[in-house]
């Protein structure tokens, strides 16, 4: 199994996404002892946002020396995303919705003819075919169709676009909720993804 860990915190090794995604990554490791992970750190390293020079390599045909660059750094994520069976997207919920560098992330991989196209019934995804595990870590809790929520919903939506629509969400809320309520939040979700990586993602391979 090749698996792709997107990580987008800020925070590092403070951050309970990355903490989170560590321990799934070191669960199906134990479970598929020949697995191969590749870590996609944008929260550590950052990809440049997209602008009026850059755009172009995006969504046009890349010419100029920053477009070409542009369209380098598209391949790159989507080579990445392509390989693998499954991904896993570590996400932190800054302001209510998704960090920026995650965003990014999506900017580049969500690339028209590649990652999606447009036919005369509408909008179609291509990079079905893998499994996602989504880790959220949010300090408040929000129940389903809560309107602050602008985490969950969003991400759901950049995937399914993607096709990638075999997504298991596994949240950590209310982790400002006092310690206790942190730690129980933290060992509800190392369960979750403990449990994900030895029985359902073993049973998949």
């Amino acid at each position: 199994m090749n698996i792709l860990i997107v990580k987008s915190s800020a925070q590092g090794a403070a951050s309970v996404s990355n903490r989170l995604a560590d321990h799934f990554a070191a669960a199906v490791l134990a479970a598929e002892p020949a697995g191969k992970i590749v870590v996609r750190d944008v929260g550590r390293n950052p990809l440049p946002h997209l602008v009026e020079d850059t755009i172009v390599g995006i969504r046009g045909e890349a010419q100029s020396e920053t477009e070409l660059a542009t369209r380098q750094i598209s391949d790159e994520l989507l080579a990445e995303v392509q390989a693998a069976d499954l991904v896993v997207i570590a996400s932190p919920m800054y302001n209510f919705g998704i960090s920026s560098t995650l965003k990014t992330w999506f900017d580049f991989v969500l690339r028209p003819r590649i990652a999606f196209r447009y036919s005369e019934a509408g909008p179609e995804g291509l990079l079905g075919g893998r499994k996602v595990v989504v880790i959220e870590s949010r300090a408040g809790a929000y129940e389903a169709g809560n309107a602050m929520d602008g985490q969950e919903p969003h991400l759901r939506a950049m995937l399914g676009f993607a096709g990638l629509t075999d997504a298991t969400f596994v949240r950590a809320e209310g982790l400002a909720f006092g310690e206790e309520a942190a730690k129980a939040a933290l060992a509800k979700a190392e369960s979750e993804l403990t449990a994900l990586a030895t029985t359902r993602l073993k049973l998949a391979a």
